[in-house]
């Protein structure tokens, strides 16, 4: 039997772009097997394990029976991951919470609304219903970044995330401000580690990432009164994923 730390990967409401990414990790795949053990992993491989040294989660919670999953997991695993923007924060998912749930359901699901097993429950995070050891961020998470991560955790450390915003890397980068061609971005506040890949290709970061730990307020609101851009315009955009300013994710 392996000696390894025995890993798995889980998915709950999403795209499965998360675990895709890891799919592809292509030549540094190898590493990741030379590391741990992978014991369940739907999309790659069949099997199934009693118990876990880490548990990776993939998506958000939106059902009852996905909290009693979920529970289970918890239970059986030593460490737990949320991985990707639905599990760390609820991501789009989470988008329903701010509408009656009744006319949610009505909309999706026309004359059928009413089946037993569409209930009214409102999309959870994988944080608010079991208790998360390390957070992975990103829509979809950065593999390079993933694998750093897997690396700390089987040698029993912290992993640590960016605490600085999206707006260091478009400085590092030379990235022309969006704000200056006439665009509502949420850098000033959101974690950076993607290498402003958004603002790169010339659209705003919308924090997939969450935001940073302690965001610098004064300075989001100075950039709004600049470019004249209207406080519920930045408060929409953090509902695209669910982004807690004050929480920091």
């Amino acid at each position: 039997m392996s000696g390894k730390p025995k890993v798995a990967f889980f998915d709950f409401a999403c795209c499965e772009g998360c675990q895709l990414q890891i799919a592809d990790l292509e030549e540094e795949i190898i590493g990741l097997v030379g590391l741990v053990d992978v014991v369940e992993f739907r999309e790659v491989l069949t099997g199934s394990a009693p118990a876990y040294d880490v548990a990776f989660i993939e998506g958000s919670i939106t059902r009852p029976e996905d909290e009693t999953r979920l529970k289970d997991i918890r239970a059986r695993s030593k460490l737990l991951a949320a991985f990707g923007a639905c599990a760390c924060t609820g991501g789009v998912n989470k988008l329903k919470n701010l509408r009656d749930l009744t006319t949610v359901r009505k909309e999706v699901y026309g004359d059928k609304w009413d089946m037993p097993h569409l209930a009214t429950y409102p999309t959870k995070a994988v944080h608010e219903v079991v208790k998360v050891d390390a957070f992975v961020p990103g829509c979809p998470i950065n593999r390079q970044e993933f694998m750093t991560i897997v690396k700390s955790l089987v040698m029993g450390l912290a992993p640590k995330l960016p605490d600085y915003p999206v707006c260091v890397e478009c400085k590092k980068r030379d990235i022309v401000c969006l704000y200056e061609r006439g665009l509502t971005c949420l850098g000033p506040v959101a974690r950076a580690g993607c290498d402003a890949i958004c603002p790169a290709n010339g659209a705003p970061c919308e924090a997939c990432r969450g935001g940073v730990p302690d965001p610098n307020r004064n300075s989001m609101k100075e950039v709004l009164t600049k470019y004249n851009v209207p406080l519920d315009a930045i408060m929409r955009k953090f509902t695209i994923y669910a982004f807690d300013p004050e929480a920091g994710r």
